[in-house]
């Protein structure tokens, strides 16, 4: 039996420097942990239950869904939409936003996720996770896309769980980050990575190479200073690493530091990225500007964009603060 403190402990002892001391939040994360211990359960089995690979349809990006990406959303859609706490949500599987039903009572949030990230990992074993970011409203019942096109700044929380060797959710409402890790004895999150923070500086950069060619010019000359070493002008050799799944990359930088970016590529119309911003750059930004890092376009800090749609796409450039500064004055 583990003596650490619960997921569940920390969020009521963390309840009155929350922006609603009504419990609400804490119930509304407790019932995100319940359909991630639900999810992480699905995906390990999936070999066995003959859920893994493609299904027959294609999610609102034009993507090939996974025969997991769709039973993750409806796991997350079911466990949150009777609770009480929302007002709608938001899923990168579904075109339009996900109303409450008028016969469930209806809440002040706005939830917005990315049921299964790097899903293209799943045939292969490799580490997925479901990110999610919150949102305040004051309206509970009419709710419109229009509510939910809110700037990074104003999240009220946001996480990310890694289905990985561990099941783990890492956190933040506002005031430092903090990571949990699913207990399989007790089936609770029990909080193994209390005040995580990002090394400003670090040796390691995760990008996909093979795209080099279709990078700007800002990009191109940081890479190639990175693969110079200690002969270059960095004077300083560095490792390169790429799983091609944003939470894993993400909590390596949050463990040992690094940078990662998806960046502008120039076969993409309107300077968009990959990567989409409402349920995947803002949450994974919050966290990391709360680990004392920073998270970029290479423009404009990605936290302060004002979105126009809720499945809009962005380049992302985040991590070790100092590297991140760096990428974005090439970009200056």
């Amino acid at each position: 039996m583990s003596t650490q403190k619960t997921l569940t402990q920390f969020i009521v002892e963390q309840q009155h420097a929350l922006p609603d001391e009504s419990g609400n939040l804490s119930q509304l994360l407790n019932d995100i942990a319940t359909a991630c211990k639900q999810i992480s359960h699905t995906v390990s089995r999936g070999a066995i239950t003959g859920m893994l690979g493609a299904s027959h349809s294609t999610n609102v990006q034009g993507e090939t869904q996974k025969h997991l990406d769709i039973i993750a959303n409806d796991i997350m859609v079911d466990a949150l939409s009777w609770t009480g706490h929302l007002a709608g949500m938001v899923s990168e599987e579904i075109d339009e936003l996900i109303p409450i039903p008028d016969h469930h009572p209806k809440g002040k949030y706005l939830v917005l996720f990315d049921p299964l990230d790097g899903s293209s990992n799943i045939d292969i074993n490799l580490t997925v996770g479901t990110i999610f970011s919150i949102l305040q409203t004051d309206e509970t019942e009419a709710v419109s896309t229009t509510h939910f096109l809110q700037k990074g700044i104003e999240q009220v929380c946001a996480g990310f769980v890694l289905y990985g060797p561990a099941t783990m959710m890492i956190l933040t409402t506002g005031n430092g980050v903090n990571g949990f890790t699913l207990d399989q004895d007790i089936g609770e999150f029990v909080l193994t990575h209390p005040n995580m923070t990002i090394p400003e500086d670090t040796h390691e950069f995760a990008i996909n190479t093979s795209n080099q060619r279709f990078w700007e010019a800002p990009v191109q000359r940081y890479i190639d200073e990175c693969l110079q070493g200690e002969i270059g002008p960095r004077g300083k050799n560095f490792n390169m690493r790429w799983v091609a799944s944003m939470v894993a990359e993400v909590y390596r930088v949050l463990t040992r530091g690094g940078i990662f970016m998806y960046p502008y590529d120039n076969r993409v119309e309107n300077n968009s990225g990959k990567l989409r911003l409402m349920y995947e750059v803002n949450p994974i930004g919050f966290i990391v500007e709360q680990a004392g890092g920073a998270c970029s376009t290479g423009r404009e800090r990605t936290m302060t964009i004002s979105p126009d749609t809720i499945h809009q796409r962005v380049p992302v450039i985040l991590g070790s603060k100092n590297e991140v500064e760096r990428v974005v004055s090439y970009h200056q």
